[in-house]
């Protein structure tokens, strides 16, 4: 295995050849690919956008990804799957309440990452290329000769517990928690608990891997890097530190299923090879992951609380300039120094909607009930802040340098409101006294 350059940067023109030789060289190769390799151009932007949002890559296969029969809808269809959901969500529940799930319960039996896949809420619609997908995922079990290709929209995955395993047809990515990874509209790809064997004829160990999470299903414009404004060159997530995976290849000819969502729908089709066939590549669509720990985190160093937004890793642009189809912002640990100000997040009201998670730790705001693998929504305008513990405790804390150290929360915010599914919103793990975090905030004003 060779590897032509180490590929990282965001957003970059990169390239990677599994077998030497594979990637051709120059305008002047051949009129056929080398070493008998089928070559195939993926275009994940229209082909007159302007160069610098342009995005597109080559891909030398073993088979060309056309040698299929027809797509038909899943056994479960309809729905495609019974926890899948996307927007517009008919029967879900568009609710102004604050709610908040305690982490989601473990499958009963072993489950993939695609059937493991359960939607928590979603926004615009998904047949139109705008709005979200918000979905919590486990999986104990490899995807065994089954593969998942979106055509809806990218994903952004952050695990939170046991390490993923991403099978991509541009190489291997292995996503720890505190990483995330996003794999490109249209990438095939399978996603197993790291360390369990994928082959179907392979008995699983006793005490086999797994893993659970979120995920962030894009169906607006690409993820990237966000503009820095008054920040200046440097800050934030920086483009060098995003990783693109190396060429690597399954030369596998027995029936597999290929599942693609496409539509809201979920359906698939037979093949005699892996789909994950590419021995060489060059683009900038594909897939990536990031470590947060590589975050450049910006602050206050004297007053005031800052705004969620200096925390931005990625976004997905909308056409109102300001108003993301969705940000994802991290708050990894960090040292907070503002003086005379209130340091946990304050109260607040906004016309966006968040959607916060929990990777480790402790959230800043809540005392309590915030848990690893939990989530919680505020749909746009629902006012939310600390509890009345942070709250007592904020207020009377020595305004020292204070490290806040091991907590990873993270928040999807988008400017549409999130419609909870049926499923989610009646969830044995949703929390119904959540309103409770604030009932304690009394009245501190004289009376006259």
């Amino acid at each position: 295995m060779t590897v032509l350059d180490y590929l990282s940067g965001f957003g970059n023109e990169h390239q990677s050849e599994a077998v030497a030789g594979a990637l051709p060289r120059g305008q002047n190769s051949p009129q056929r690919a080398p070493l008998g390799l089928y070559a195939e151009q993926h275009s994940a932007t229209a082909f007159t956008e302007p160069r610098a949002v342009n995005r597109r890559s080559w891909v030398y296969r073993i088979h060309p990804s056309a040698r299929h029969g027809a797509f038909r809808p899943l056994p479960e269809s309809p729905p495609a799957h019974p926890g899948w959901a996307s927007a517009p969500i008919a029967a879900g529940i568009a609710d102004p309440n604050r709610l908040r799930w305690d982490p989601r319960p473990a499958p009963t039996g072993p489950t993939d990452f695609l059937d493991g896949v359960e939607t928590v809420a979603a926004n615009g619609d998904v047949l139109q290329r705008r709005g979200i997908g918000i979905h919590l995922y486990w999986a104990t079990a490899p995807m065994a000769d089954r593969y998942l290709c979106n055509a809806d929209g990218e994903m952004l995955i952050v695990p939170q517990d046991g390490a993923l395993l991403l099978r991509t047809e541009f190489g291997l990515l292995r996503v720890e928690p505190g990483e995330f990874a996003v794999i490109g509209r249209g990438v095939r790809f399978a996603a197993d608990p790291a360390g369990a064997n994928h082959s179907a004829q392979a008995p699983q160990a006793p005490h086999a891997p797994q893993s659970k999470g979120y995920v962030c299903e894009n169906y607006g414009q690409p993820f990237t890097l966000p503009e820095l404004g008054p920040i200046g060159a440097n800050g934030l997530a920086h483009a060098r530190h995003f990783h693109y995976p190396v060429a690597a290849y399954e030369d596998l000819e027995r029936e597999v299923t290929l599942v693609q969502r496409f539509g809201g729908q979920l359906w698939e089709t037979t093949l005699d090879h892996s789909p994950l066939d590419v021995v060489a590549w060059h683009g900038n669509h594909g897939a990536y992951k990031y470590d947060l720990a590589d975050f450049a985190i910006m602050g206050s160093l004297n007053v005031d609380h800052p705004d969620p937004s200096i925390f931005t890793v990625l976004t997905s642009p909308s056409g109102i300039p300001g108003q993301a189809n969705v940000d994802f912002a991290a708050f990894p640990p960090r040292w907070v120094t503002a003086e005379h100000s209130f340091r946990p997040p304050h109260f607040h009201r906004n016309v966006m909607t968040e959607f916060m998670g929990l990777v480790r730790g402790v959230h800043d705001s809540k005392a309590e009930g915030f848990v690893p693998g939990g989530a919680s929504l505020h749909n746009m305008w629902a006012a939310h802040g600390p509890d009345r513990e942070t709250f007592d405790l904020a207020s009377h804390a020595e305004l020292a340098p204070q490290y806040l150290a091991g907590s990873l929360p993270f928040m999807f915010e988008t400017r549409l409101p999130l419609t909870v599914t049926a499923a989610a919103h009646a969830a044995a793990h949703r929390q119904p006294d959540y309103d409770h975090s604030w009932s304690g905030l009394a009245r501190q004003f004289p009376r006259d």
